[in-house]
């Protein structure tokens, strides 16, 4: 591949970053500072991981339902910690049909406030609840200095809002989201290992009582928050007065949990699994996972590439057909490395005459000439292999760029390049206070087992620490 179609990641991780959205087809910026346009090819990849994602959220019980776009400003009022954290990127509207409103309106900057208002009108009986509600919509919040997928000030995304009846089945199901949904998602959908953790006081989400976090490294050794999942106590049942009559005929206070992931995730695959030739995407989740291409016009080559195309959809695999011999080979086969399509399957006229094709894999690497016979076989049995490799190459990322330290001097050297973890009781809020002063983070606290702790204080909690995005 020629040198100049992108930067290295060594030389400018952030050109490269922005080189790949733009030269994969992914995606372009809006024509507002801050707002992006999600290209066909980006937006396939966004609607491969919302399908499976809306098919694991749907069987931890929760069902999808719509809020408006448009939220009172009294509503952000009711809870004080809430408005506050939000308050800096809130787009608000004073006029429209050409008059002053009575009321200033927010543009959805999260739903907690809306969904909170609506989940106390249908929360009425024990026997309404659990309440388990998810909506898939776009959100605005403002941003100063914008980055595709990382940062923008519109985004997509889904968020969950459940309502329960007691503060252990909340926090439960924070749990199972964290875990069953997100974590599971994210380890085999996207071949993405992630730290499992909560978030101390600092970084926790505003209103919440505990936030739940998965952090994944990235190529350049920074962190990038992948989602997360909070338990709210009772703070919006509260402001919303969300409460229910219990089996004993008392009116009982409601406990509630939200939950989110976005097209930030498309961000983290990017530079999670990217390299110098171009995007990486995992097998399971590729829009296409098998182009099967056609290198030059040749007897029986068109039919063959046809039905290997044909034979390849019968198995399963998502495969596409390139036969634009009025397209040189050589760029084709580029655009092909730069989107991360898994593998290609090239037929020309002299592999062909031979009984062959040529098969080439963008994660393994490399070409081998395959009988006609054996292509799909061999096909199916790649993208298995190169999706369990893209997951281990990027632990093995990670592990290698993780240092354990014991003194606050060394956890910020070791974020200069990558994570560190130091324990928690060393470092507190104290140190977590000074590293900020760095930019450097904690990203979220874990047990040495990979668990979640109960709380802060637990015996032998790690804070991983990092720079991030």
């Amino acid at each position: 591949m020629p040198k100049t179609v992108l930067t290295p990641q060594s030389e400018d991780f952030p050109r490269w970053y922005q080189d790949v959205v733009a030269k994969a087809e992914l995606a372009d910026n809006g024509p507002v500072r801050g707002t992006m346009v999600i290209r066909p090819y980006g937006y396939a990849i966004w609607e491969r991981m919302q399908a499976d994602m809306d098919r694991r959220i749907k069987e931890a019980g929760a069902r999808n339902a719509y809020f408006p776009l448009f939220i009172p400003e009294s509503y952000l009022t009711r809870e004080a910690e809430h408005v506050e954290g939000f308050s800096p990127e809130l787009a608000v509207v004073t006029h429209a049909g050409g008059k002053e409103l009575e009321e200033k309106i927010v543009v959805r900057p999260t739903s907690e406030t809306v969904i909170g208002e609506y989940l106390a009108k249908w929360t009425q009986s024990y026997r309404d609840l659990p309440l388990l509600l998810n909506q898939w919509a776009n959100v605005v919040r403002w941003e100063l200095r914008p980055r595709i997928f990382l940062r923008t000030s519109e985004f997509l995304w889904q968020e969950g809002h459940t309502a329960h009846a007691t503060e252990q089945d909340a926090r439960a199901y924070a749990k199972r989201i964290h875990e069953d949904v997100y974590a599971a998602f994210m380890r085999e959908m996207l071949a993405m290992p992630v730290v499992l953790g909560r978030k101390t006081a600092r970084e926790r989400f505003a209103g919440a009582t505990n936030t739940l976090a998965l952090e994944a490294m990235m190529r350049d050794g920074k962190a990038l928050q992948m989602g997360t999942s909070h338990e709210l106590g009772q703070n919006f049942a509260k402001a919303f007065d969300i409460t229910y009559l219990s089996e004993h005929g008392r009116q009982e206070m409601c406990w509630t949990t939200s939950w989110g992931t976005s097209t930030r995730m498309l961000g983290g695959l990017i530079m999670g699994h990217g390299d110098d030739q171009g995007l990486r995407v995992p097998p399971r989740l590729a829009p296409v996972q098998a182009l099967v291409m056609v290198v030059k016009d040749g007897e029986g080559v068109q039919a063959a590439a046809r039905r290997l195309l044909s034979d390849l959809l019968a198995r399963g695999v998502r495969a596409e057909l390139d036969a634009r011999v009025d397209t040189p080979f050589g760029r084709r086969a580029v655009d092909a490395e730069l989107k991360g399509i898994p593998v290609r399957v090239e037929v020309g006229p002299r592999d062909l005459a031979d009984g062959a094709v040529t098969l080439a894999r963008r994660i393994a690497g490399g070409k081998s000439a395959v009988p006609l016979g054996a292509v799909v076989d061999t096909v199916c049995t790649a993208l298995e292999e190169d999706h369990e490799a893209l997951y281990a190459a990027a632990l093995a990322h990670r592990d290698a760029n993780t240092s354990s330290v014991e003194s606050l001097e060394d956890a910020a050297e070791a974020a200069r390049t990558g994570w560190a973890t130091i324990p928690w009781s060393t470092l507190g809020p104290e140190g977590e206070a000074s590293l900020a002063e760095s930019s450097v983070t904690v990203r979220c606290l874990t047990m040495p087992d990979g668990s979640v702790p109960g709380s802060e204080s637990d015996d032998g909690v790690l804070a991983v620490v990092g720079r991030a995005y």
